[in-house]
């Protein structure tokens, strides 16, 4: 899978890394959501499928959050809910070299990240994805805040399939 050198993407702005990756989608930046011709469409090289282990899926207010599993797979919550290896559905996405450092900013403003800031939804971290060949690749996801994780496990919908377009 070709990826963008750090060399080839301009500098980021303020707060933003310079490392480069894919990003996992697993909602609506999925091809054939609503989010994916508004922010992915033309600025992409590659989506393969992919699975995302030690995450569970929770449906949101018109979008899922991933919730990472407590203690390397645990994910427990109240009355057990979400116990056990949970894996997420999506697709890795690769940027063309010339829209990463936009991309990675427009997708930052759009789940409303913000570096270090203790009032985000989600937080952007580096995990590892599973291709459909087996090949595994590291991504940018965006992941539920901590505090948003903790109120999902308590009294969160779970998403049984791990994959947003299954939700029901």
């Amino acid at each position: 899978m070709p990826f963008p050198s750090p060399a080839d993407v301009p500098s980021p702005g303020a707060g933003e890394t310079t490392t480069v990756l894919p990003f996992f989608v697993y909602g609506t930046l999925r091809p054939g959501e609503p989010n994916h011709d508004l922010f992915l469409r033309g600025r992409t090289l590659t989506e393969e499928p992919a699975r995302m282990p030690g995450m569970a899926l929770y449906d949101g207010p018109g979008y899922p959050y991933a919730v990472e599993n407590l203690g390397g797979g645990g994910g427990g919550g109240a009355g057990g809910r979400g116990r056990g290896a949970r894996t997420v559905s999506g697709e890795i996405v690769t940027a063309h070299p010339q829209h990463y450092a936009e991309l990675l900013r427009t997708l930052d403003q759009l789940e409303e990240y913000a570096p270090g800031d203790p009032a985000n939804l989600y937080e952007r971290v580096e995990r590892a994805a599973t291709l459909a060949d087996g090949t595994v690749v590291r991504a940018w996801v965006y992941v539920a805040a901590p505090t948003v994780a903790a109120g999902l496990r308590a009294r969160g919908r779970l998403i049984e399939s791990g994959d947003w377009r299954l939700r029901g």
